[in-house]
């Protein structure tokens, strides 16, 4: 099976600005004499695996164990602090909600601003406007600043163009956790469209439920280094036993 995404020994670190507190007659001479000691945040470290075209890959840990990281390196959002990462083929990224999106433009002038940006012509985006504004359901909200949307609101605009790309790739961050349940539904319905049609999901979630009904494999974070990578079953089950969360709806 040809690699759809291979990551070598990747570590991500981000500087974290460490400030003593001072007086205001002081600022100028700490300034001067004593930098600020800047420390290092290592969010994932060493991480190494390949994922097979075609693939589902539900990624699963605690708060703050580096699943967006991960996510954000494999979109091209940010770069490895060292090692390598090799994406092969047109990424569709859900990772954080209204990415991408200018809050004073409406909703149907962000379509074209999105899809842009994710690689979409806009011969293509045109033939697809109709089909995307009926499956965002946003009716005539559509003519309406982004600014005055809901979380749910941007959710379904989001999701609305990404399912109209034919990603090869699909990153999902936690979109099943928002928006009503006829959403969330469409969201599952369309995901498994993707993967019968080859398309490589990653996909981050809390539910561990819908990680084991969507992806047939798993990896396991736990304070950025690999802890699992296997069967979405066995991996779920470990994190479980070590107390990992147990939500299942």
């Amino acid at each position: 099976m040809a690699a759809a995404i291979k990551l070598d020994k990747v570590s991500k670190a981000y500087r974290v600005l460490r400030q003593q507190p001072f007086l205001a007659k002081e600022m100028l001479k700490r300034i001067l004499q004593r930098p600020s000691k800047v420390d290092l945040h290592w969010a994932l470290r060493e991480a190494s695996f390949e994922v097979g075209r075609g693939e589902s890959i539900g990624v699963i840990g605690s708060n703050g164990s580096g699943k967006s990281t991960l996510l954000s390196l494999i979109a091209r959002t940010s770069y490895p602090t060292q090692g390598s990462v090799e994406v092969q083929g047109r990424v569709g990224p859900l990772l954080q909600l209204g990415a991408g999106f200018h809050p004073e433009l409406t909703g149907y002038e962000n379509i074209f601003l999105n899809a842009s940006l994710l690689g979409l012509s806009r011969e293509e985006l045109e033939s697809k406007l109709d089909s995307i504004i009926e499956y965002s359901g946003l009716g005539d909200f559509v003519y309406s600043p982004i600014q005055t949307y809901s979380t749910g609101m941007n959710a379904r605009l989001g999701f609305a163009v990404i399912a109209h790309i034919d990603p090869d790739i699909l990153l999902v961050d936690e979109i099943l956790g928002v928006g009503d349940a006829e959403f969330q539904a469409r969201c599952r319905t369309t995901i498994r469209k993707f993967i019968e049609g080859g398309t490589t999901l990653f996909f981050v979630s809390h539910n561990m439920r819908a990680v084991q009904n969507l992806c047939a494999r798993a990896i396991w974070l736990d304070r950025g280094e690999l802890k699992a990578d296997g069967d979405s079953k066995t991996v779920v089950e470990q994190y479980q036993a070590m107390g990992g969360q147990r939500e299942s709806e």
